[in-house]
């Protein structure tokens, strides 16, 4: 992977005020508000836009990567990398608990929102790292637990003329007292390839 550069937790700005965050700089431990979540209308008919999410600009050729590690055990509890181009237009990607199971993968909101989930039960307890590469018209998510190899998650349109933010988030429609402890936030040069 390219070089990569550390963002402050300072840096970015949160899209819904989490329920306490507690930042070194090692570490940012954030609790969600319980109901938070980001969906737009498809198959369930609401609007969700209450996430936890920390964006920082992200240009056409650049990643960012995030690392955390939770105590994943409510239902739909969630973490990642979130994109925002507007409030229509984004992309959440990362892990998600669902039915007793921890599932990888990613909501594409282009007006509606749509997912794609394959289960990583044995990422339970692990620490989970998940990438997200710019490309002129698209978005390239990889993950990856602690330092094993890393899976392509999604190849996803994304508008190349948009201007874009990106970082960790979370959310926890179900439950209160989700802590997640994101360990890090780095921006890259983007993948150059697919394969």
């Amino acid at each position: 992977m390219p070089e990569s550069v550390i963002i402050p937790w300072t840096t970015g700005t949160w899209t819904t005020t989490p329920a306490a965050v507690d930042a070194t700089d090692e570490r940012l431990d954030v609790t969600a508000v319980e109901g938070s979540d980001a969906w737009r209308h498809t198959a369930y008919g609401f609007v969700h836009d209450t996430e936890h999410a920390l964006l920082a600009p992200l240009g056409v050729g650049e990643a960012v990567e995030v690392s955390f590690l939770a105590p994943w055990s409510g239902q739909f509890d969630q973490a990642g990398v979130f994109v925002s181009a507007d409030d229509e237009h984004w992309v959440k990607a990362g892990v998600e608990y669902a039915d007793g199971h921890l599932g990888l993968g990613a909501v594409v909101t282009d007006i509606r929102s749509d997912w794609s989930v394959g289960q990583i039960d044995d990422w339970l307890d692990r620490e989970i790292t998940v990438r997200v590469s710019r490309w002129a018209d698209a978005v390239i998510v990889r993950a990856r637990a602690d330092d094993g190899p890393w899976r392509l998650v999604r190849v996803a349109p994304f508008d190349g003329s948009a201007t874009a933010s990106a970082g960790p988030f979370l959310a926890a429609p179900t439950r209160a007292g989700l802590t997640v402890t994101f360990t890090r936030w780095v921006r890259s040069a983007a993948d150059d390839s697919l394969h």
